[in-house]
């Protein structure tokens, strides 16, 4: 399980990284793919007792939640 979330957050996280780069109208939605990037970090940084990196990608929730909502609502 914990690979797979590693992959997931890191895959995401790129992914998101990409469509803000690219400066599309949809760019937007990348936020969600950043909100999955820091769940599956937030989760992974439990799951190892690495409280830095829980700590860090519980703020990035909080910042791609505020993301998501000025740029998609």
């Amino acid at each position: 399980m914990l690979p797979a979330l590693k992959w997931i957050g890191t895959a995401s996280g790129a992914m998101g990284a990409l469509l803000i780069a690219l400066n599309l109208p949809e760019s937007g939605w990348a936020f969600v793919l950043f909100l999955i990037s820091s769940i599956a970090w937030l989760i992974a940084g439990v799951v190892m007792r690495d409280r830095a990196l829980w700590m860090l990608n519980l703020v990035y929730v909080g910042i791609d939640t505020l993301g998501i909502v000025r740029w998609l609502f």
